[in-house]
């Protein structure tokens, strides 16, 4: 493959999908400058091996499988292991809205992030790649090297274990008062 084809192919998979692998990594990781390095390293990699690339998935789902590993390949590292993990996930919308309302949706949006911040792993990156990358489950199933079943099931205990805690925190709050 010639380096200008390489070169357009590169172009297009960031402009395409660059944003949509940063949210997906900060989701994961937690922190803006690590996810921004980990999508640049998956474009590295993808530019380094599109001559590996048989085409047997579509280049988003090979990019997220990319992107998921890199961030489990972070989880691993002394790097990770040495900081601590403090922010909450946001999603960066910009909407005129009065400021009570900005505060009451970053305030959900808070308390929606922690519960699901307290999911394990395997969960929360099957929770978030189906709510908010709006992927499907066998484009799931690809990106974690994992059966349709799994995903499905790693969905509903997902799903069930943010309802549990949603509901205890609920009770919580109503105990307060």
């Amino acid at each position: 493959m010639e380096k200008q084809e390489r070169d357009k192919l590169l172009t297009n998979a960031m402009d395409t999908y660059g944003h949509y692998l940063t949210r997906l990594a900060f989701a994961l990781v937690k922190d803006k400058q690590k996810a921004e390095d980990i999508v640049q390293e998956v474009f590295i990699r993808y530019y380094l091996n599109l001559d590996q690339f048989e085409g047997r998935s579509s280049i988003k789902t090979y990019l997220y499988r990319i992107t998921v590993n890199e961030c489990r390949n972070y989880f691993k590292s002394w790097a990770f292991r040495k900081i601590e993990v403090s922010k909450l996930a946001s999603i960066f919308l910009i909407d005129k809205e009065s400021p009570e309302d900005a505060y009451l949706k970053q305030e959900n949006k808070s308390y929606i992030a922690a519960i699901l911040n307290r999911l394990p792993i395997k969960y929360k990156e099957v929770i978030w790649l189906y709510y908010y990358a709006e992927l499907s489950v066998k484009e799931i199933s690809d990106i974690l090297n994992c059966s349709s079943n799994t995903v499905k099931t790693r969905l509903a205990r997902g799903r069930k274990k943010v309802q549990l805690t949603i509901s205890e925190e609920e009770m919580k709050h109503v105990k307060k008062y």
